[in-house]
């Protein structure tokens, strides 16, 4: 090798937490510290089972609809089918009988067996998902909610609701819908 040059030992020229990055070799060269350092070892292997993909978070989220409140369920599982039912029938008689003449129908504004109706045959059934389904739908959701209200005051104690009633009654001051302008 040439006059001077010593090879480089990490074991002894490696620089303290302190040094430089560069070291000067007695070559009269310049090696940064990343270029005398060998690769750096490879990260370990992850530990525990790989993330979900998006199939298996869509069965999960499948799988967890039994959570939800029982109209959402419902919604999700035997609403879909109904709901999804009453839009093919009202689609089939848009394109069959007009979309104005359907969505009267449906309505009710118009009869099915009226002579301004194409096809009576599709139009039926049209009329008694808008007679009967869609009300049964509409109510069942508003019971729900009214249900899920009712409840929620139910959940208080009588006592918390009493003691809420006397502090009400105790608080001086004019009764409510009185102005205080003495006419």
């Amino acid at each position: 090798m040439g006059v001077g040059f010593e090879a480089w030992r990490p074991d002894r020229d490696a620089p303290s937490a302190g040094a430089e990055a560069a070291v000067r070799l007695p070559a009269g060269r310049y090696v940064p510290y990343r270029d005398r350092v060998s690769a750096p070892p490879a990260p370990p292997p992850p530990t525990g089972p790989p993330p979900p993909n998006r199939w298996q978070r869509a069965r999960a989220r499948w799988a967890d609809r039994h959570a939800l409140p029982r109209f959402g369920f419902w919604l999700l599982t035997s609403g879909a089918t109904v709901i999804g039912v009453c839009a093919l029938l009202y689609v089939l008689n848009g394109f069959v009988t007009g979309w104005t003449l359907a969505y009267e129908v449906m309505t009710g504004i118009t009869s099915p067996a009226d002579d301004t109706v194409r096809s009576p045959w599709c139009a039926w059934p049209l009329c008694l998902a808008g007679w009967a389904v869609v009300p049964a739908v509409i109510g069942a959701a508003a019971g729900y909610v009214i249900t899920e209200q009712i409840q929620a005051h139910h959940a208080r104690q009588l006592g918390d609701v009493l003691d809420e009633l006397r502090r009400l009654a105790e608080q001086p001051g004019s009764p409510p819908g009185s102005s205080g302008s003495g006419q």
